[in-house]
């Protein structure tokens, strides 16, 4: 992409004429850079240049108190960065990372400030736009890590990303190399992987010393002269982009049974992750429990898993994580938990002679966990929706899912998760059936509105699926996305309900409290606080037709939609 056809989709820089587009292109001078290093660091001197991304991608870094630096943004072809300190003449207020080999138009200052002249709001957008967003989200990353006390821990890995602790360049071969070549050629770089690229260097498939060990030394019939890597890879490797946390590749890597993942971005392999690269990051107990949690084979083990959930919450706000955070990684950890609960059921169910029937069918959360807004505590808010079977087959249905359905919500009980009081688990027929039934429910609960089925709509619209065919949950959110935003009365009747409840404040200012029962002067910070939070936000969302999982999520969307300003929200 030319410097001048970049610069003109781009603020402020969309309405100058020609001749001054002409000016830059003449005056800038292209630049290589290798990837990972620091085109330049926070709080540096100007280099005198705007730097306009060629081809690449760039991380914007900042640096917590005690040194942790954090990556806040990425800017990638045709985006620029380091603008301010031209027309401010302050150090960066950040630090610019590349995270591939990026080339980048370099801009002169002098060019720029010639150019102010003519157009003043070249400096207006840089140093009122630029610098003030800028300086809040870094006053905004300070604020996370004020705790003296915890300033020298090092940012918790779950918000690393995988191009902070991928290794590069990642070592390369072609189909017809041999497996003579290949071993040596991970000998001398000291690797334990390499991935096997097309002649395009677009990635096709990956080779692991296992590879070579069971596919070459370990084999009989194999002639080891002959055989190429294009016969020992492993075709489409699994993989991830760049900007993907590590939790998600811990994961990801435990789920797949792998230990190498290459981290692709565009087609081009930018480096690749191991499991020791995951490990040898500190603060492992979360990561660990995942792991844990993957190689459960009985109930008993998940109790025993957990039960570590507690600890694993202390470490995450004793590493200065928000509770936002840690409350999206809590819910993370259940999730995996309940998913692996429900396969060990269903494995059960299969071993007693329980064959489950073909149809497509899935199970999905509800409430808090549908909205990965889980704590320590959190009941159970499930269901089960099928595919559009026909009524002649409803009795097979129901002769593995009614004994199913009971069995996994007493092993989720077991695990820790209690019975939901209302019934809102998959052992209560209303909340299992085809997707056409569910449709079915919520027209009604819209055209019906009674008390009971607003409070059932409040739990259900924040549903997520769980395991099984997900396809089916999003087929049943696009209904109720087409539904809600049509029938202003149902939301009325939502608000409603909500607005029966007061502020727990008296009139003297003081908190109203719990008069009786084992929670006596006690107040509840979610049923007599963030539930209506919650409520109001979600109300808004469903008005909309738009879709965002956790509450701070919704509140950016509102944010952008201009429903809500950022005051507000």
């Amino acid at each position: 992409m030319g410097l001048s056809r970049t610069l003109r989709d781009a603020e402020p820089f969309s309405q100058f004429p020609d001749d001054l587009f002409a000016e830059f292109e003449k005056a800038a001078v292209v630049k290589k850079y290798p990837p990972h290093i620091h085109i330049f660091n926070q709080h540096d001197p100007p280099t005198g240049y705007l730097y306009v991304i060629k081809e690449g991608m760039v991380e914007i870094t900042a640096q917590a108190p005690g040194g942790v630096e954090m990556v806040v943004d990425y800017r990638q072809e045709g985006q620029f960065f380091g603008g301010t300190p031209i027309f401010t003449g302050e150090p960066y207020t950040g630090g610019a990372r590349t995270v591939k080999a990026t080339d980048c138009y370099l801009i002169p200052e002098d060019v720029l400030k010639r150019a102010e002249t003519d157009y003043p709001q070249i400096r207006g957008y840089f140093t009122r736009i630029v610098l003030s967003r800028v300086k809040d989200l870094y006053a905004d990353i300070v604020a996370e890590h004020s705790n003296k006390a915890l300033t020298q821990v090092e940012a918790f890995p779950f918000q690393k990303r995988l191009s902070e602790i991928m290794s590069t360049p990642v070592e390369v071969c072609e189909p017809h190399v041999s497996a003579q070549q290949i071993a040596r050629q991970m000998s001398e770089k000291g690797v334990s992987s390499l991935l096997v690229t097309d002649e395009f260097g677009s990635p096709i498939g990956i080779i692991t010393e296992r590879d070579i060990v069971a596919k070459v030394v370990a084999s009989e019939n194999v002639d080891r002269r002959s055989i190429t890597a294009g016969d020992i890879m492993v075709p489409h490797p699994y993989a991830m982009s760049p900007d993907r946390y590590m939790y998600e590749a811990m994961s990801y890597m435990l789920a797949h049974k792998i230990k190498h993942l290459p981290i692709i971005d565009r087609e081009e392999a930018v480096g690749i992750v191991t499991m020791r690269d995951v490990m040898r990051f500190r603060s492992q107990k979360a990561m660990l429990l995942v792991g844990n949690v993957k190689e459960a084979l009985t109930i008993e083990d998940l109790v025993a898993v957990s039960a570590q959930t507690v600890k694993v919450a202390k470490t995450l706000l004793s590493e200065t994580r928000s509770p936002f955070e840690t409350m999206e990684i809590l819910s993370y950890i259940h999730h995996s938990i309940l998913r692996r609960c429900y396969e060990i059921v269903l494995d059960d169910m299969k071993r007693q002679g329980m064959t489950p029937p073909d149809i497509r069918f899935c199970l999905f959360i509800m409430g808090s966990g549908g909205r990965k807004e889980m704590l320590l505590g959190p009941d159970q808010d499930n269901g089960f929706i099928y595919e559009n079977f026909p009524d002649s087959r409803s009795e097979e249905i129901d002769a593995f899912f009614i004994p199913f359905s009971e069995k996994l919500v007493h092993a989720f009980a077991r695990v820790g998760y209690p019975l939901c009081n209302g019934e809102v688990m998959v052992n209560n027929p209303r909340w299992r059936g085809r997707l056409k039934d569910w449709q079915t429910r919520i027209t009604d609960w819209i055209a019906v509105p009674e008390p009971k089925k607003v409070m059932y709509s409040t739990i259900f619209f924040d549903f997520m699926p769980l395991a099984g065919d997900a396809s089916l949950c999003q087929s049943l959110r696009d209904f109720v996305h087409r539904k809600v935003p049509r029938n202003t009365l149902f939301l009325y009747h939502m608000l409603e309900n909500d607005m029966k409840h007061k502020p727990p404040i008296g009139l003297l200012g003081r908190f109203v409290v719990e008069k009786g029962g084992e929670h006596k002067g006690q107040l509840s910070l979610k049923q007599a606080g963030s539930v209506f939070i919650v409520d109001c936000v979600r109300m808004f969302m469903l008005e909309q037709g738009i879709y965002a999982t956790t509450t701070v999520e919704r509140l950016d969307e509102l944010v952008k939609l201009n429903v809500l300003n950022q005051e507000t929200a």
